[in-house]
């Protein structure tokens, strides 16, 4: 039998944590679970059940009507019983909370915070829950859809202009302006950051595609690679003659190294000798960005891949294009995200029309 995947591995990994979850919540959340697993990915029902979780206990420890009964055993009825005071107070509890499962240094409990995107996103995951419910006619009515959900104020889009993109990548290849202790690993990791950070910036690809790329995955002589995207779904996208340069070059030098087993296929290996993880390339990218561009903190993978996409739409004008390169099924999602793109569009459309008053035509004729 094949070895599995790293999409497998991963589906696997994942599929383990949401029964492991599903353990101490009520049926109800099982069989949501189930009902959405023919449509959704892993990583879409994990972040379900981690909301369900979050919820129950927020009610089981916070609600006083919720409190006498273990979670397991809370019914269908007891879903129902929930009111608009209860979501509205969730809403305020989410804004900081502890989690069981989160400690700080010291042992101490880490505090948990979330803001208008991720408060909104729980909310949905419990509008869902209760969806399904009131549709398969288990409860009467769907609660939540009285409870409003938190207006997102729209922030402006984070990322690195030409010359903090050149910087950045000169650090990658020399480390001159790292630390001492971050110049001893740069240079035994140089080539392969300088591939990395040179793929996200030439093809806009995210972290979790990176990671999961495969040596046979690239092929050189076309300037193209095989990605997994999001759902599963696979996808040829080519890259430009400076990334295929970067690859090839740690490609040569990857060849001399022996992953451990089960990491043979990884392209890009940790120090360890296993598949990099997304965590650690997002160090990555923080690292050489707070070089590059040091009052731009929040630098990551997916501020990289912005980058991309607004250079490209910029030399293109083509959003389309732009959709079908980062893989959004709608042009929609494109827009949301890069709307200030559109807009510079838009304002540009200002310097193509002109008009000529009777002052200005009787100036032009005796000038």
């Amino acid at each position: 039998m094949a070895n599995p995947t790293y999409r497998e591995q991963v589906d696997a990994r994942r599929i383990l944590q949401i029964r492991e979850i599903l353990r101490d919540l009520p049926q109800a959340c099982r069989d949501f679970i189930s009902h959405i697993t023919v449509t959704t990915g892993t990583f879409t029902r994990l972040a379900y059940a981690i909301d369900m979780r979050t919820f129950f206990h927020f009610l089981h420890d916070e609600r006083v009507g919720f409190s006498d009964k273990k979670i397991t055993l809370y019914t269908d009825a007891d879903l129902a019983s929930v009111t608009v005071n209860d979501l509205s107070a969730y809403e305020e509890y989410l804004t900081y909370y502890f989690r069981d499962e989160d400690t700080a240094a010291g042992g101490l409990p880490k505090a948990t915070v979330n803001h208008e995107r991720a408060i909104k996103r729980k909310l949905c995951s419990i509008r869902s829950l209760y969806d399904f419910l009131f549709r398969a006619e288990r409860i009467p009515s769907n609660v939540t859809l009285l409870k409003p959900l938190p207006k997102i104020h729209e922030k402006p889009i984070l990322r690195l202009n030409a010359e903090e993109m050149r910087k950045m990548l000169t650090e990658a290849q020399n480390g001159e302006n790292l630390s001492q202790g971050q110049k001893r690993f740069q240079k035994i990791t140089a080539k392969r950051d300088f591939a990395i950070l040179s793929l996200f910036l030439g093809t806009g690809i995210r972290v979790s595609e990176c990671v999961g790329i495969n040596i046979q995955d690239i092929n050189l002589e076309e300037n193209a690679f095989l990605v997994t995207r999001k759902g599963g779904n696979q996808m040829i996208l080519y890259f430009p003659p400076e990334v295929a340069e970067a690859l090839a070059d740690y490609m040569a030098e990857r060849e001399e190294i022996t992953a451990l087993p089960g990491h043979e296929d990884a392209l890009f290996l940790s120090l360890q000798k296993r598949r990099i993880t997304q965590r650690a390339v997002e160090q990555l990218v923080k690292k050489y960005a707070a070089v590059a561009a040091p009052l731009k903190p929040k630098i990551s993978p997916h501020k990289l891949r912005s980058t991309y996409a607004t250079n490209l739409y910029q030399e293109t004008g083509d959003i389309y294009l732009v959709a079908d390169v980062l893989g959004h099924s709608s042009v929609d999602t494109t827009r949301k995200h890069y709307a200030d793109m559109t807009d510079a569009r838009r304002r540009s459309a200002a310097s193509f029309v002109h008009l000529e008053t009777e002052t200005k035509a009787e100036e032009d004729r005796h000038s």
